[in-house]
């Protein structure tokens, strides 16, 4: 069988990956080396192919070779697809097609493998998985200088089977580092670390925070030849952010190789002076915070009660000002509007950051990374990630703190348009109101406006550049003035001391922000599995009842147009297109039938999960217990692919005899 050229050196540079992982060349050398010692002749001046064939052969080198390069007959050509079922364990380690990736010679790129974990005792007693058998897996994520990957993922255990590369560009044009290759002193003021996030991802497709670490590449630099290995011990988060949850092995490895390493004396220094400035800037304003703190009390005592919040702790345990959690933030091609944007943040799951035990709510603000893998966060990650993306879009957005009903303290966003109207914006539910504020000393007999918004009080509002406490004589959403300019109702922090701790680059702690990435889910394959998974569970469903069910796949099409109406109508408060669709389904349904739908949103894949929520609802069970004579049943699913994220519609409908 021919190869084409291209595929026949692709396969060339599998081989070759392959040879050089196993050091066989290094072998080669020995085997050589040893055989001229050993077996040549003083009158023979040099050795056969056949001589050293048998020597390799002799010694088992190609024994070795051939049981590493397992040969497999799929198309190489056919892409892996997309699919909503859980991971499954494959013993096949060619089972993972490899990339390519085009190396440019003039750059400088950080080679970073993990090369296995080990002492993740928490899965200490668990089984080996079986092939084909669906189990937890882990996953590994990086962020490094506006460059995210993700590792394959492993199955949990104990030692989990991590052994991924990703190639780092450490010199970008795009960050302003300019055209000349950097060399080890230009490296070593790169004070960037590799953001490296572990999520474990269970049989139901629920996703959990294990890990949050920031790696220190720099070591690489005062290691011989540009190599170094290194054992990274993380810790959990939250609650268990003091206890180990495993060690990862690490390589690290500088392409093209360095001309001239610098001592590791040099670079300590360097990492000890950052340290030392960064903790410096961070004490200046931790003193500066607490001189506002005063000061702000001397206004009003009842102000200690307020919900004034300068510090926040992330998901490692770390206070950081919460300046620090808001960055302009493009979304590029992948939303077009902030209303899109508020769209996607909306369907991002929410949930509250685990609690051992009782006591109330645990504090726990993610960083980005941490946000956007996980896929879900707390309202605080939802509000920070939403006022980022409307600063990305030109509008004057804060970040609110303060309550909602029943004292529940609760972060949302506004907005402060040029003419003065006041905009808040729920990110868990992407709803949008016009604040309008009651003036308390209005008679009784005066018309007020009634709020439609759920917020009860206000504490304090911020964003990447300025902070601001509420000093007004209530604290009550209804009656807030949002003049931000007005000291007298609103005391601002140092825009300066600020800029000192949260501007980028300011101090080596700051988590740099991350790029969004576009979903790698096939919308339109996954949306047909899913649909036949839930018409497989109706089907079943009906038949443990005693009935029958009959699908009508051409009425199935015609949803189409309502579930797009739908999303359209969330996403731009806009509705459009209904006129259509209620004229095709009355075309569509026989005389003397009833026509009845129940159209649900979900922001997960599972449909066995879906199909239980379904049946909770009495208006959709009536549906799917349906009997009559004549009744058809159709399931659509619509899906809208964006970033990180996939939501669906689902819309059960059926039409009956009356």
């Amino acid at each position: 069988m021919s190869l084409p050229p291209e595929k026949a050196s692709e396969l060339k540079q599998l081989i070759h990956q392959q040879l050089s992982k196993m050091d066989v060349h290094g072998r080669i050398r020995e085997i050589l080396a040893e055989t001229i010692r050993e077996e040549l002749a003083p009158d023979q001046q040099q050795l056969s192919t056949e001589d050293l064939i048998k020597a390799l052969r002799r010694r088992g080198i190609i024994d070795d070779v051939m049981k590493e390069l397992n040969f497999v007959t799929d198309n190489v050509d056919q892409e892996l697809p997309s699919s909503p079922k859980q991971p499954v364990c494959f013993t096949d380690r060619q089972s993972t097609l490899l990339k390519k990736t085009n190396i440019d010679p003039t750059r400088r790129y950080l080679y970073l493998q993990v090369l296995g974990g080990k002492a993740f005792l928490e899965h200490l007693q668990e089984p080996e998985p079986l092939p084909g058998q669906v189990c937890s897996t882990f996953t590994l994520c990086l962020h490094f200088r506006n460059q995210r990957f993700r590792s394959k993922p492993v199955p949990c255990a104990c030692e989990p089977d991590f052994h991924d590369g990703f190639l780092l560009e450490v010199h970008r044009e795009s960050l302003g580092d300019g055209t000349r290759m950097a060399d080890s002193t230009t490296m070593l003021s790169i004070s960037d670390p590799i953001h490296m996030v572990l999520i474990k991802t269970d049989i139901f497709g629920e996703t959990t925070l294990v890990a949050s670490y920031f790696l220190e590449w720099r070591s690489v630099l005062g290691s011989e030849n540009g190599v170094t290995n290194l054992t990274v011990e993380l810790m959990g988060v939250g609650t268990e952010s003091k206890v180990a949850v495993g060690i990862l092995n690490i390589k690290l490895e500088m392409y093209p190789a360095l001309n001239q390493t610098l001592s590791q004396e040099v670079v300590n220094t360097q990492l000890a002076l950052e340290r030392q400035k960064t903790a410096e800037k961070e004490r200046l304003f931790l003193v500066y915070a607490k001189q506002w703190w005063r000061e702000y009390l001397q206004i009003r005592p009842s102000h200690s009660s307020r919900l004034v919040k300068i510090f926040a702790q992330d998901e490692n345990g770390i206070n950081r000002p919460v300046c620090s959690y808001v960055k302009p933030l493009r979304a590029g091609r992948l939303l077009d509007t902030p209303r899109q944007a508020a769209r996607f943040v909306n369907v991002l799951g929410y949930e509250r950051a685990p609690v051992i035990g009782g006591g109330g709510k645990q504090e726990q603000w993610c960083t980005l990374l941490a946000f956007l893998c996980r896929n879900k966060g707390d309202c605080e990650d939802h509000a920070n990630l939403l006022c980022s993306l409307l600063l990305g879009y030109g509008l004057e957005a804060f970040v609110c703190v303060g309550t909602k009903a029943k004292g529940v303290p609760h972060a949302w966003v506004m907005t402060c348009g040029t003419d003065g109207t006041i905009t808040f914006w729920e990110s868990l539910t992407g709803h949008r109101y016009i604040h309008k504020s009651t003036n308390p000393d209005e008679p009784p007999v005066a018309e007020q406006p009634k709020p439609l918004y759920p917020y009860r009080t206000v504490g304090c509002v911020f964003n990447h550049q300025m902070f601001l406490g509420n000093c007004q004589p209530s604290d009550s959403v209804e009656v807030c003035v949002f003049d931000l300019n007005d000291e007298s109702k609103w005391k601002p922090m140092s825009e300066e001391a600020i800029k000192s701790v949260c501007a980028p680059g300011a101090t080596t702690s700051l988590p740099p922000f991350p790029p969004l990435c576009a979903s790698t889910i096939d919308a339109s394959v996954t949306s047909n599995e899913i649909e036949m998974q839930l018409r497989l569970l109706v089907s079943e469903h009906r038949k443990d009842l005693g009935l029958t069910t009959v699908w009508e796949d051409q009425l199935s099409y015609l949803l189409s147009p309502a579930l797009a109406s739908y999303e359209f109508e969330r996403t731009t408060s806009i509705s459009a297109g209904n006129e259509e669709f209620q004229d095709a389904i009355r075309r569509a349904v026989p005389d003397g039938h009833t026509f009845k739908g129940f159209p649900i949103h979900f922001v997960y894949r599972n449909a066995r999960r879906a199909f239980a929520t379904c049946l909770r609802s009495p208006f959709c069970e009536e549906i799917i217990c349906c009997r009559g004579d004549q009744v058809n049943w159709n399931i659509h699913i619509i899906q809208k692919q964006r970033l990180l994220n996939l939501w669906e519609l689902l819309f059960i409908k059926h039409w009956t005899m009356v």
